[in-house]
Parts: structure tokens; sequence; C-alpha cells
């Protein structure tokens, strides 16, 4: 994805490089991230567009991190260090010549989303590579600021217009959807050499991090987690309701869905290690097909 960027404003850019962008970032949203794919396709297609966009740039950081895990620690710090560098760089000029980050440099000057954002965001990515456990669900929170509320604040800016009193509801949500992904991907984190349930909540229930198949004291830990999730959850809804209606609509419908995932651990008996908690695309397809209806 590596290209060189290119001198021209943001402005000046072809209309066929900047959709083919927007594609780009459309069909990585669509093969990684269903859930909100769906949702998003509820909001008019302007809106959308901008929704694959940030979408996309998370999660080509995201992939720094996670995917890559052939190369050595050092080479994915450099790349995700490359990575920011160019996007800010871009930022700064208005345009990008890159397939993904056109798209995210247009949006983000269209929507005037605050730049701290994304340092946020990238600040808490290069954690990855240096923490591995959270003691208390405090320090846990000082990653999400920039893992995940952050993304919350960035979607208030696609949603607009929107009262500022949806402002720590939209960080609520973003917290509570990486939350229910922590949940979901224990096993998985395992496997990297990670922990995002608090230490704390470990000890409470005396789980054995060793052992990595349900117990009583994992199932005890995980139903605990479920619980703050939801709470979360429940703060984010105050939110909601303050938004235009279609992007309350699509909000609910993420919120529904993502949510869901912790029913479907509950239903899975809580083995987060051999089973990958899944909302069914029928689900997420009936969802939007309801609203739009």
């Amino acid at each position: 994805m590596r290209t060189r960027s290119s001198a021209i404003a943001g402005r000046d850019l072809g209309n066929s490089a900047l959709d083919e962008s927007y594609r780009r970032c459309r069909t990585m949203n669509r093969a990684f991230g269903s859930t909100y794919y769906w949702s998003a396709a509820l909001l008019p297609a302007e809106k959308r567009r901008h929704v694959h966009a940030l979408y996309a740039f998370c999660r080509y950081a995201d992939d720094i991190v996670d995917s890559h895990e052939d190369m050595r620690v050092e080479a994915r710090v450099a790349k995700l260090d490359d990575f920011s560098h160019r996007f800010f760089v871009d930022l700064e000029k208005g345009s990008s010549a890159d397939p993904i980050l056109g798209a995210v440099v247009e949006t983000t000057r269209r929507l005037a989303i605050d730049h701290s954002c994304f340092e946020r965001f990238l600040k808490s990515m290069r954690m990855d590579f240096t923490v591995s456990k959270y003691e208390t669900f405090d320090d846990l929170m000082v990653y999400m600021d920039g893992s995940a509320a952050v993304i919350g604040e960035m979607m208030l800016r696609v949603l607009e217009p929107y009262s500022e009193d949806a402002f720590e509801p939209a960080r609520s949500l973003g917290i509570a959807f990486q939350l229910t992904n922590f949940l979901r991907d224990v096993g998985e984190d395992m496997h990297r050499g990670r922990m995002y349930i608090p230490q704390a909540t470990l000890r409470k229930f005396k789980v054995n991090e060793q052992i990595r198949h349900r117990t009583p004291e994992w199932t005890a830990a995980l139903r605990f987690e479920i619980a703050r999730t939801r709470r979360i959850y429940m703060k984010a809804d105050e939110g909601i309701a303050l938004l235009p209606a279609r992007s309350a609509e699509c909000i609910y419908a993420a919120r529904n869905l993502y949510s869901g995932i912790l029913d479907e651990i509950e239903r899975n008996g809580f083995d987060v290690f051999g089973r990958r908690a899944r909302v069914p695309t029928w689900r997420k397809l009936a969802t939007a097909a309801r609203i739009v209806a």
C-alpha cells in the first residue's frame, strides 16, 4: 500500500482517484468489520463513505500491530511509525495519493476531525508493542481512551448535527464495543501474549491464566466483565437519542448487534477459547432491513 504522496491539494484530486480510495475503504470494512458495515448501510451515502474511511484507517494500523507476527517487533514498530508519519504529512497537505489514506485525509478535512484523535489512537496502538496486561480497569481505560473512546468522538463528526451532551455517551459506546471485542477474543489475545481482562478481576475470581479452556473461575470472571460492559452500553444509550433520527437508527443497530456478541458468549457457555462468538450475518441483514422498512 505504500506509495509516494501527492502534492496536489485534496480538493483538486481527481474524483476517480478519490472514489477509488473510498471504494477500497468500503471493501476493507465489509471484509473485516461486517457489523459496522451493515450498520453504516443505514446512513446516507455521503456519511457511509466517511464511516468506511475511518474504519479502514483503524483497521490498517491495527493490522500492522497484529497481522505481521512473522516480523520482529522492531520492524512492526518501524512500519507503524512510517504509516503514522505519512498520514500526518498528508493531513497537513490536505491530500494523499495512498490508496487508503486518500479517503481518510479527505474525510478528516471535510468533517474537521481534530488531528489529536488520530494521535491518541496511534499512541494506544504503540502500547500494544510494550504493554501485555493491565493491573486495574482504570489502567485499561488509559489504553482505551485512544483505542476506543476516540472512535466514538470521531463518529460524532460523521453523525452531526449533534448535542454536546452526546460526547461522553459516544465515548462510552466506543469503549463498550472494544470491551466486547476483548471478551470475545480472550483466547486469540492470549495466543499473542496479551490479556485485556484486568489482573484485578482475574485475581478476584482466582483465574489461572495458564489454563486456556473453560473453567468455573474463567466463567465467573467473564460473567463479571460482561455485566460491567453492559452497564457501559447503558451509559452510551443516553446519548443515542440525542442524535438525528437516521443517525440514531444506525447507532442503535450497531449497538444492538455488537452487544449481541455478549449474548452469544453466554449461549456458548462462556467458552471463549474453543468457539468464537458471532452474530449471524442473517441477523445483521434483518436488523438493517427492519430499520430501512
